[in-house]
């Protein structure tokens, strides 16, 4: 059985008294407002996305732990407050967003724990330590990949879960799961969809770094798990006209052409395929989230594409609720902070040791949040429920919505 998915009412605010239901095996939309969201957040967002730190180091003095709430869970969250750059603003408003789950969730019985870890692994592992010697019964953070497992060696040897964001899978396992991003999710969503339309036969150019590692693997499962053929792959860095001319040598025989990139270089990929000489509306182009990007929409060659998104209303939503409390815009993470304190507040509910326990994270009907559905799996990754979008001048149009339900 699942639970509902409460509405918000039209003036984006949850309704009062809405019924949050919390038991294993059910949804657990309602404490997370019912809002779906938008698209993925931009890997290269951050210098260095699979990486471990901000691009510069702390810019700032680490900034004074905060305990925000008054319930009896403890809940410790580590961000890089005073990082540098892009990350310091991403995590001051990912904590604006975990605070804003904190006041719209219904008499919650948490207490957040909010402590700096400048961007570094050291940081990570102190605020981690100062959290579990408060009494952080989980930990939600770090942000960068490399501060993960400085984190999980504290909180695997007490059986404490953490719930990361980090976009990089390699840093999830026992104990450790991701709230984030991932791109297999977007490969996976948007290959079997060109194979439910008919598509059998695949080609892909992809960046020769750790993005491009993971979408690869992604990619040749997922078509040969739907009966497909990978008729080119290349893989390119500086230079893309060579791997670009070998894919277009190629295109005669494909259905369909993965490109997987940010809005800058997935432009200039379709550039040096269609001076290459390839007919690029011809073929099915497919793209991941990070196509969600004004580039992109402003792209000729790139008109039609299809790409796999999280649906865009419940990010409208959450931006709108965000504007008005903090009369700024909210980074594209800071969805995953609001899900990550709305599905705590929500487990806490519930009696007993086991309220963030493996089972009890890995619950297979997954949950509901800003950002549509997800789930964790058991080596905590997540799976999440995606749309379907089409690349037209005007912004993404959806063209198959994002689930309403995990299948078996």
């Amino acid at each position: 059985m699942v639970g509902p998915l409460n509405r918000t009412s039209k003036s984006g605010q949850p309704p009062s008294g809405a019924t949050r239901r919390t038991a294993l095996g059910l949804i657990l939309g309602a404490p997370l407002l019912g809002a779906c969201s938008s698209v993925q957040q931009s890997l290269g967002q951050f210098s260095n996305p699979f990486g471990g730190s901000s691009d510069a180091g702390p810019a700032g003095p680490q900034q004074q732990p905060l305990a925000v709430g008054t319930g009896q869970v403890k809940v410790g969250l580590i961000l890089p407050l005073s990082a540098s750059g892009n990350a310091g603003v991403a995590a001051q408003s990912m904590k604006n967003a975990a605070e804003m789950a904190l006041a719209e969730f219904q008499n919650p019985n948490i207490q957040l724990l909010i402590k700096d870890d400048g961007g570094s692994p050291q940081g990570a592992q102190q605020g981690t330590q100062q959290a579990l010697a408060e009494g952080a019964e989980i930990i939600l953070g770090p942000l960068f990949a490399a501060s993960v497992p400085a984190t999980a060696q504290l909180t695997r040897a007490r059986g404490t879960s953490v719930i990361a964001f980090s976009t990089d899978s390699s840093v999830a396992g026992r104990g450790v799961y991701l709230l984030s991003f991932l791109p297999e999710s977007d490969v996976n969503r948007i290959v079997g969809y060109a194979a439910g339309t008919g598509k059998r036969s695949f080609a892909a150019l992809v960046p020769d770094n750790a993005y491009g590692n993971v979408v690869e693997a992604a990619f040749k499962q997922e078509v040969g798990r739907k009966g497909g053929r990978v008729i080119a792959f290349e893989k390119y860095g500086a230079d893309r006209a060579t791997p670009a001319r070998n894919v277009a040598q190629s295109l005669g025989q494909a259905d369909a052409l993965l490109l997987a990139d940010d809005g800058d270089s997935v432009v200039a990929t379709a550039d040096a395929l269609t001076a290459a000489g390839a007919n690029l509306r011809n073929i099915q182009l497919l793209g991941t989230g990070l196509w969600d990007n004004p580039r992109v929409f402003a792209s000729p060659a790139l008109q039609g594409g299809l790409y796999a998104a999280p649906d865009p209303a419940g990010f409208r939503s959450f931006s709108g609720r965000y504007r008005t409390k903090f009369g700024a815009e909210p980074v594209r993470t800071a969805t995953l902070a609001y899900d990550a304190v709305a599905l705590v507040a929500a487990l806490a509910r519930t009696q007993g040791a086991q309220r963030f326990a493996a089972e009890t994270l890995t619950n297979p009907s997954g949950f509901a949040g800003i950002d549509g559905l997800f789930r964790f799996r058991s080596d905590g990754t997540n799976e999440r429920g995606l749309a379907v979008m089409k690349v037209a001048t005007g912004g993404g149009q959806a063209v198959a919505g994002s689930p309403k339900s995990f299948g078996a």
